[in-house]
């Protein structure tokens, strides 16, 4: 797999990218965030998700409790996952994954998905660099 190092100085840079890759994306894609607790995902995902939707102003809660949170967008129905407090892959079925992968799906905690990872994913690791930027 080939790999891309980027190094975000800002939160408002980890937002253009996460605007960019929204732009690419597509019905059947899946965007897969890594990283540690502070790393940036949230940040990435709520850029993402006012991109996609064309709302800049779009409230985007977090779903840690509620586990998926739906959006419709001009570029088809997104679902974003935050599995951090997910049982197991086998409670992806009760939260609509299949039907989720029809359209484009945003996973924070992708670690969770074992083999119902999809093949093809954009795999997006965010870091905390020793200077404090994103990476």
């Amino acid at each position: 797999m080939e790999q891309l190092a980027v190094t975000l100085l800002s939160q408002d840079a980890t937002e253009d990218l996460a605007r960019r890759i929204a732009s690419a994306a597509r019905p059947g894609d899946a965007i897969l965030l890594s990283g540690p607790l502070g790393a940036g995902k949230t940040v990435f995902s709520r850029a993402f998700l006012r991109a996609a939707c064309a709302d800049p102003q779009m409230e985007v809660p977090s779903p840690s409790y509620t586990l998926v949170q739906a959006y419709d967008s001009p570029l088809g129905p997104i679902a974003h996952f935050d599995l951090w407090r997910l049982g197991g892959p086998d409670a992806l079925y009760e939260l609509g994954w299949d039907d989720a992968c029809d359209g484009i799906v945003l996973v924070e905690w992708p670690d969770r998905l074992g083999a119902l990872t999809p093949a093809g994913a954009l795999h997006v690791t965010l870091a905390v660099a020793d200077d404090g930027a994103r990476e």
